[in-house]
């Protein structure tokens, strides 16, 4: 599908983002294992979240949605049954990942699967962590989908420090750990996103080499009622959009202000962003609250290397932002974009070739400068929803707009994005 976009002179009114990704995957997760019954809202409508509750659906887990609002039934601590076919985690890394700690706690065999973008990304990387644990699974070949789980009777604790900065091993292995009796202890030297330690109340503890984080059975999930904050990651797109465009004030609700989430707002503020925190709260034991964009004059600055962990999905709308801000801007320390939905380094690099600017791409990110040119081109989404929705942003700020190519794939994570944005530009609530 190909997805024209018009220039848009600004963004005025409110919008109510659906939930947050990452909170909502670990939400339908917790309350699966749980035993009984919970309560999500305002859960993510995203592909990727739809994956999991397929997942554990295959588990005998009973999910039932309403308006605004999933029940589960969960099974409880063992109780997850056999699936009777490959579990699919579509376009997930994160279904893959996390859920990969908990089959490897079970007592039967499972497989995962994902589609063609997903079989690319890496695998070892928790695999590898998770039989030092004692678990039984492998990758295959290439160290890549399908992932072979089998049910192993030497699972245990364990003190590790993790290896590279991601969320998703912190999980998996913790996920593992609070099937065990005995404490784990995990070191994290470089902060990540700790929606999981939250919402289990993992105790942690700050040292010279990172944060400490203790799991073990007497975290194991009990039955909630789960609000999920809106997606700041979401929420990202029209913050941009809304600084660069003249004359722009844009109210979005409710959103999840997480600090190991929030590196894109500090970033933007320093560059010179208006952007103003309203009603800070705590919904679920995260925070969360409004944010009010107006339109600004931006200058680049060097973007600390111990943001990049924090800001890593937002990375490719914030290039946008730099485009349009005084001087070059240039990312570095952020290989870690090669081995997303697609190779964003590089999809990025060629799309804004394709607009005549000057591009230095190197292994771990890009520089980019000049100015944008005047023809409507089409831009490639690589099937990636944050490339699409990045380039659609960029197409309402071009003098004719543009195009891009496969933009479907936004409904991996907001399949509202091209409403939500048009909808604003004629001062809507949405």
């Amino acid at each position: 599908m190909k997805q024209k976009f018009e220039k848009l002179n600004s963004l005025k009114g409110e919008l109510f983002l659906a939930g947050d990704k990452s909170i909502s995957h670990r939400a339908v997760m917790f309350a699966s294992m749980a035993e009984g019954k919970s309560v999500i809202r305002n859960c993510s409508e995203s592909e990727d979240v739809t994956s999991t509750i397929n997942c554990f659906a295959k588990m005998g887990c009973e999910f039932k949605r309403s308006e605004n609002t999933i029940e589960v039934i969960g099974k409880g601590f063992g109780k997850l049954t056999p699936p009777n076919s490959q579990l699919d985690a579509g376009n997930s890394g994160t279904t893959t990942r996390l859920i990969s700690g908990i089959l490897a706690a079970q007592k039967f065999e499972s497989e995962i699967i994902g589609d063609a973008s997903l079989s690319k990304r890496p695998m070892k990387r928790i695999v590898e962590p998770l039989k030092l644990m004692g678990a039984n699974l492998r990758a295959n070949e290439n160290g890549t989908l399908p992932l072979k789980i089998s049910p192993s009777e030497n699972i245990h604790s364990i003190n590790y420090t993790f290896q590279v900065a991601s969320a998703q091993v912190k999980s998996a292995m913790i996920l593992l750990a609070i099937h065990l009796d005995e404490e784990s202890e995990f070191i994290e030297p470089v902060a990540t996103r700790n929606h999981t330690e939250l919402m289990l109340g993992l105790k942690t503890a700050e040292t010279e080499r990172g944060m400490k984080i203790y799991a073990s059975n007497k975290n194991y999930p009990k039955p909630a009622d789960i609000t999920v904050p809106a997606d700041i990651s979401s929420a990202a797109f029209f913050i941009v959009a809304a600084l660069l465009m003249k004359d722009s004030e844009l109210v979005l609700r409710n959103v999840s202000l997480n600090p190991t989430r929030t590196g894109l707002i500090t970033i933007l503020q320093k560059m010179g962003g208006n952007i103003q925190i309203q009603n800070r709260r705590k919904e679920s034991g995260e925070e969360t609250g409004d944010i009010i964009v107006t339109s600004s004059n931006l200058k680049n600055i060097r973007v600390p290397k111990e943001l990049i962990p924090n800001i890593i999905d937002e990375i490719p709308v914030l290039s946008v932002a730099g485009l349009f801000a005084e001087g070059s801007f240039r990312i570095e320390n952020a290989a870690e974009l090669r081995v997303k939905e697609s190779d964003r380094i590089k999809s990025l690099c060629v799309n804004y070739k394709k607009i005549g600017l000057t591009i230095d791409e190197f292994e771990d990110g890009f520089e980019l400068s000049g100015i944008p040119s005047s023809d409507i081109v089409e831009f490639e989404s690589y099937d990636d929803h944050r490339i699409a929705m990045t380039f659609g942003v960029l197409s309402t700020l071009l003098e004719n707009g543009g195009i891009v190519s496969g933009f479907e794939c936004v409904g991996i994570s907001n399949p509202k994005f091209y409403n939500q944005l048009t909808g604003l530009a004629y001062n809507s609530s949405i």
